[in-house]
């Protein structure tokens, strides 16, 4: 009798800002571990996710969107982009399909040709467009790469077109890098920032979210109790009033929702304090790009 041989591997998920890479990532491991949110750039870091089956384990990066600089922390996250593609075992590039390949999907498609791993072509948002909408849009994508695989979804509707079966026959013989029940290699002070700073992106207007960092000075269990207090810095004096709100009320909301999804995560009763601070100019300051995980510790 034999025994079946396990399979495990990294996959990379790249595409342009907006294009629904935390929600593919979330939708694939049936938990919310990478924020989500309507404006452009959300996702700063690498967040790596973990599904664990019988047969497999596979560990997907949700990388952030490809896109011209205008900042240091800009420029950093493509660069962290762009290193992932020669880091895993399969890369998949999604693309909306309620539009044809624009400016930014063509300068990632170049990108692409360079690289040797495996690319599958994902056209996510296929539920809000006719079902002959999406062969054009094949053709179009196919004449500009040869993609290994490539496949419609839905990942807001859960629909994945058989994809993790289909990255799967890719994957090479391995072992579990990771526990069963562990989802992701980030600790989890990271994870309640991104859940702080979700909230700041879900609330307020115009540019705050993009001026805005989360950092978790302090996390202690205590029994039952997890304290976590937080600092959410911004970029400039006229945005604190915004953030704080009248009364405190917009800082209170944000602190509410923010703890309802870390209790919801951790397990137990969370007590959330934040705090609002100025940092003139935090984007181009390295030392704090470190501190929020944008530049990767050496």
């Amino acid at each position: 009798m034999t025994t079946a041989k396990y399979h495990s591997g990294f996959i990379a998920i790249v595409g342009r800002p907006n294009t629904g890479k935390s929600t593919l990532l979330n939708s694939l491991l049936g938990e919310k571990l990478s924020i989500v949110s309507d404006k452009p750039q959300t996702t700063r870091n690498r967040i790596r996710g973990i599904l664990t089956r019988p047969d497999c384990q596979m560990v997907f990066i949700d990388t952030p969107g490809i896109h011209k600089p205008v900042h240091k922390m800009n420029e950093v996250m493509v660069q962290t982009a762009l290193r992932t593609y020669n880091e895993v075992d399969v890369i998949l590039f999604l693309v909306e399909a309620t539009e044809r390949p624009g400016a930014g999907d063509r300068f990632i498609i170049e990108s692409l040709k360079k690289v040797r791993t495996p690319v599958f072509l994902l056209i996510n948002k296929v539920d809000l467009i006719a079902k002959e909408q999406v062969l054009p849009l094949i053709a179009e994508y196919s004449s500009l790469l040869p993609f290994e695989e490539i496949i419609p979804v839905s990942a807001l509707t859960n629909d994945l077109g058989g994809l993790v079966e289909t990255i799967r026959k890719r994957l090479p013989e391995g072992p579990r890098y990771f526990p069963d029940d562990q989802l992701s290699d980030q600790p989890e002070r990271f994870i309640v920032a991104e859940l702080i700073r979700e909230k700041v992106f879900e609330l307020t207007k115009d540019e705050i979210p993009y001026s805005s960092a989360v950092v978790i000075e302090d996390m202690k269990e205590e029994g039952e109790l997890t304290r976590i207090h937080a600092t959410i810095y911004i970029d400039r004096d006229s945005q604190k009033g915004i953030v704080i709100g009248k009364g405190g009320a917009m800082l209170k909301q944000i602190g509410t929702l923010a703890r309802q999804d870390a209790e919801k995560l951790l397990g137990v009763k969370v007590f959330l304090q934040l705090w609002v601070k100025v940092k003139k100019g935090w984007r181009e300051d390295v030392r704090m790009l470190k501190n929020i995980g944008i530049i990767e510790e050496e």
